[in-house]
């Protein structure tokens, strides 16, 4: 199974993501995560990144391809996983195909997870953390026990910068943009399914277990 799980900030693409690779035991692919390793074990490939991202430019998607290539010798063979957050753009989805089609593994399929934009704005700016142990609450729908305070160690609880509705919006513009695309982009292909992201978490979850149930690697 290969998989691309596609969709705006907040709609539970990564806790899908978490879920689905703990039970088939596959590899999740996460370009955010490839890009920290990268920098943090000073890899050719990461120091490039580091000098884009300390300059505050976006990495390059050769860069950013070039990760995900390295990252897709390591996987062993059956070449099972699911990429999370990538591609982000359609000549990242098709530098992509080029990759994938020359190892002979193709995608079986793109989920595209579908949440309304006020769902999404709402998911986003009700969450709260703990600047200290990390812990993570929303106000609406996992609320700390007192209404600041972290319930683990007692620091007053912070929003993100980027969880603000401001910055939130701007997220959405840029996904409408950059990353919306893909759905035509995937749709010609043929590869696409749409997924309800609205439901609980258990609900899609059941959903896309239906969905990828296909296509299982015996």
């Amino acid at each position: 199974m290969r998989v691309v799980f596609l969709g705006a900030p907040g709609v539970g693409k990564g806790t899908q993501a978490e879920r689905v690779v703990a039970h088939y035991q596959i590899a999740k692919i996460s370009t955010g995560d490839l890009l920290r390793a990268a920098v943090r074990n000073k890899t050719s490939l990461g120091l490039e990144a580091k000098g884009h991202m300390d300059e505050g430019r976006l990495v390059p998607d050769s860069v950013v391809i070039g990760l995900v290539k390295e990252k897709l010798t390591e996987i062993p063979k059956p070449k099972e996983f699911i990429l999370d957050g990538f591609p982000r753009t359609v000549p990242q989805a098709e530098a992509l195909a080029e990759v994938l089609d020359g190892q002979g593994i193709p995608l079986d399929r793109v989920i595209n997870f579908r949440v309304s934009r006020e769902e999404i704005i709402k998911r986003l700016s009700g969450r709260r953390s703990c600047p200290k142990c990390q812990a993570t609450y929303h106000i609406d729908f996992a609320p700390p026990k007192s209404d600041d305070s972290c319930d683990r160690c007692g620091e007053i609880l912070v929003q993100r910068s980027d969880d603000q509705r401001e910055a939130i919006e701007m997220r959405l513009k840029v996904y409408e943009e950059q990353t919306a695309p893909l759905i035509s982009f995937y749709e010609q292909r043929r590869l696409l399914s749409h997924l309800n992201g609205a439901e609980s978490v258990e609900d899609v979850y059941q959903e896309l277990m239906r969905t990828l149930s296909v296509y299982q690697t015996a």
